[in-house]
Order: structure tokens, then C-alpha cells, then sequence
């Protein structure tokens, strides 16, 4: 990436279009299955080889490593399927301990057969763990949904409310439910730390933190707060196609130079395409209807096997 390209503002409109078409050449990467190409040209260092870092430097590089996610994944995006508030919270709520594919093909049921506050809220239990038991963990999620449905037909006149305060009121909504809700649905910064943000911001030496909340403040001191949502999104995009947990494709990662921890995973770039997933890989994503510019496929809807029987208890 040249120094143009890392000004955040007053780009020419040169480099602006430079990097519209960036964005479209890693679109079209992602859609071929082909391993994104590294943007930056320093050359990545094994871990253990780097000086102390001081937090201006690693401010820095973090904003850097936010600034060049941006250019892999324009159109990062949360990976839950929703058309509004409710179907958003209700997903959110859905996807604890379960992948985000597992909910998608569990939803269209659900909000057929409940698709408003009112009509979850006198929902039969035995009947709603039916339609979310592949989602895992039922029981305690269909708790959760009735009383978060009760919570808003009875205290917010039946809709969403926008304010964390009161997201987190309702059964089964902690922050990063809430924040989760409120960027996507309603436009409100927030940053969402799940499991893979949380990895990847400590391994790339943003925080040693380990709780959530704390994680959150310390990220947040980093980034401006316009920032916060779609930081989130390319984290989170980044950490489920390339930085995986056990096997990170270092090889074909597009911001190995940037990574103190380089030197995890498979370096070799053959080897570590073959660990790409999701578009990167060439294979469908985890949204049956994904939002308009995503390269990749969209996901299948459950097989009839998934699928529970009309009235099937738990």
C-alpha cells in the first residue's frame, strides 16, 4: 500500500478511485475463490523478531491493519439473514453456540409462524423449541425469546427499542446482543465482541484483555467511534475466512506484515489458500440472502432432514 493510499482523509480523487477498484479487484478475488492479495509490502516478520512496540506505534498499526481489512472486505456485513429490528435481536439471541449458517436456515420457520413480538410472546414453548432446536440449547433460548417478547410488547409497545440501556433490560440480551442490534438495525456505533474479535485483537496486540466489556473500552480508546461497527464486521469477517483459531492462513493473509503474531499458522501460500473459507475459499457464505454486493454464493436453506416436524417437542 503506498503512502496515498494511507492518508484517511483529504485523498485525492485519484486515490479514492484507486482504492474503489481495489475493493472491486478483492470482491472479484473473493467471488473466484482466489487467496486475497497482501496490500501491504513490508515483509512479514516471524513472531519473537519484532523491537517493543510503543502505543503510538501499535495505534497506529492497528488503525493500518482497520484501513487495509476495509480494502479485503468491502462488503463486510453481519451475517445474520433479518429485515428488521425484531428478526435482528431474535437471530442475535438465536446465535449463542451456534453458527450463524445454523440460524439463517432456522429463522425463515420461525418468523413465518411468529413474526412479530405480539405473536412470539404467546407463542406454545413446546412448539417454539421445536422450530429452534437446530439452533442448539433451546430450551433456555425459547425462555428467552418469550420473555424478551413479553418484555417488548409489554414495556416498548411492541417494538425494538434503540437505546442500550434498554436492550440490555431484556431476557437474554447482554451488550454485545444489544450493540450488535443497534449498529445494524439502527445506525448507533458500537463494537461487537464475540469470540473471533476477541481473539484476533489480542493476538494482534490491541489489548491482553480477556473480558468482553473490558476489551470493548480499550478497543474503543483505539478506533474514532464512527468506526466501532464496521471495525466489528471486519474482524469478525477476517477471523472466520483467514485468521482461524487453530490454523491461521498466514500465508494468505493480506496483512501478515502488520501481525505480531505471524508465524501461527500455515505460512506457506499454497498450503494456507487451502484454509481460506467461506468466499474466500470459492465456497457459499453463511447468509440465504445475502445484501446486495456480496461476492459469494448464498447459503442453502436446511435440509428436510434439518428441518423439525410441525409440533415436534423437545
Amino acid at each position: 500500500m503506498s503512502a496515498k493510499q494511507d492518508s484517511a482523509v483529504g485523498e485525492q480523487s485519484e486515490v479514492g478511485a484507486q482504492k474503489a477498484a481495489n475493493g472491486a479487484q478483492s470482491s472479484s478475488r473473493a467471488a473466484s475463490g482466489a487467496a486475497p492479495r497482501a496490500t501491504s509490502r513490508d515483509t512479514p516478520r516471524p513472531r519473537g523478531s519484532r523491537a517493543p512496540e510503543s502505543r503510538l506505534a501499535m495505534v497506529r498499526r492497528a488503525r493500518r491493519i482497520n484501513r487495509e481489512l476495509a480494502e479485503v472486505y468491502p462488503y463486510a456485513h453481519p451475517e445474520l439473514d433479518f429485515r428488521n429490528p425484531f428478526e435482528l435481536l431474535v437471530a442475535t439471541v438465536l446465535s449463542a453456540q451456534t453458527t450463524d449458517l445454523r440460524v439463517n436456515q432456522t429463522t425463515p420457520a420461525l418468523f413465518a409462524k411468529y413474526p412479530t413480538p405480539e405473536e412470539l410472546a404467546a407463542a406454545v414453548p413446546e412448539e417454539l423449541e421445536a422450530i429452534i432446536r437446530p439452533t442448539g440449547f433451546f430450551r433456555a433460548k425459547a425462555r428467552s425469546l418469550l420473555g424478551l417478547s413479553q418484555a417488548l410488547r409489554d414495556n416498548f409497545g411492541g417494538n425494538v427499542p434503540g437505546r442500550l440501556d434498554d436492550l440490555v433490560t431484556l431476557p437474554g440480551v447482554g451488550r454485545k446482543t444489544a450493540f450488535v442490534v443497534l449498529g445494524n438495525a439502527f445506525g448507533v456505533p458500537g463494537i461487537t465482541v464475540d469470540t473471533h474479535f476477541g481473539r484476533l485483537v489480542r493476538r494482534w496486540k490491541w489489548t491482553e484483555q480477556t473480558d468482553p466489556e473490558k476489551v470493548e473500552a480499550e478497543i474503543a480508546e483505539i478506533f474514532p467511534k464512527s468506526e466501532w461497527t464496521m471495525l466489528s464486521h471486519r474482524v469478525i469477517f477476517h477471523g472466520r475466512r483467514i485468521c482461524h483459531s487453530r490454523r491461521p492462513a498466514c500465508g494468505a493473509c493480506p496483512i501478515a506484515a502488520l501481525c505480531p503474531s505471524y508465524g501461527e499458522g500455515e505460512t506457506d501460500p499454497e498450503k494456507a489458500g487451502k484454509l481460506l473459507k467461506y468466499e474466500m475459499g470459492g465456497r457459499p457464505g453463511q447468509r440465504l440472502s445475502p445484501p446486495p454486493g456480496y461476492p459469494g454464493e448464498p447459503a442453502p436453506p436446511a435440509s428436510p432432514a434439518e428441518t423439525p416436524a410441525a409440533g415436534e417437542a423437545g
